[in-house]
């Protein structure tokens, strides 16, 4: 059975959790506004689909992690061209021996690879796909659980609409999902 208050207080007992918040409608139509018009370094497209599929649902809401919080279970970020090649990945500390001795990738930072044989037949962005979160359950009475991170300027916009400092060490996720 559905109840807001059981959920609310799982993930505040989450380890480094340190704020929830329901999220409204006004600071979501801010937000979906925002992510309308985030771009990456060189003018590269970012399409934030979690967060698209996050305003589907019924419930949004809005975590602030620290450093201790879980990693996400699942890439929150790939390089894709248009025809939906996959051109690069999200690395996690348990993930990276795929990747460390590969000739056929290019280590854009400790956390991301490239693979720069795989062309596009068309541009290439960025998508944010939409990523489990399994704490969240059809045990606590919820549906099509979605979560996601915001843009870094949609971060800031939740910070600042509740009245966070906007502490570097400190990021926002959004997770998502309907009643039962």
């Amino acid at each position: 059975m559905f109840n807001l208050d059981a959920i609310l207080t799982l993930l505040k007992g989450m380890k480094g959790v340190e704020h929830v918040h329901l999220l409204d409608k006004d600071i979501l139509e801010r937000l979906r506004e925002e992510e309308s018009m985030v771009k990456a370094t060189l003018d590269i497209d970012v399409l934030n689909e979690g967060f698209l599929e996050a305003l589907d649902r019924e419930c949004v809401i809005c975590i602030v992690k620290n450093y201790t919080f879980r990693p996400p279970p699942e890439p929150t970020v790939v390089l894709c061209g248009d025809d939906g090649c996959l051109m690069g990945i999200e690395v996690f500390p348990h993930t990276r021996g795929q990747y460390e001795d590969r000739d056929d990738v290019v280590w854009l930072s400790d956390s991301f690879v490239v693979f720069p044989d795989v062309i596009p037949k068309g541009r290439e962005r960025f998508l944010m796909p939409a990523v489990s979160f399994p704490e969240v359950n059809e045990t606590l009475g919820c549906r099509n659980v979605v979560s996601c991170s915001p843009s870094p300027t949609s971060d800031k916009m939740i910070k600042d609409h509740y009245g966070l400092e906007d502490d570097p060490k400190l990021a926002s996720i959004l997770v998502a999902f309907d009643c039962s």
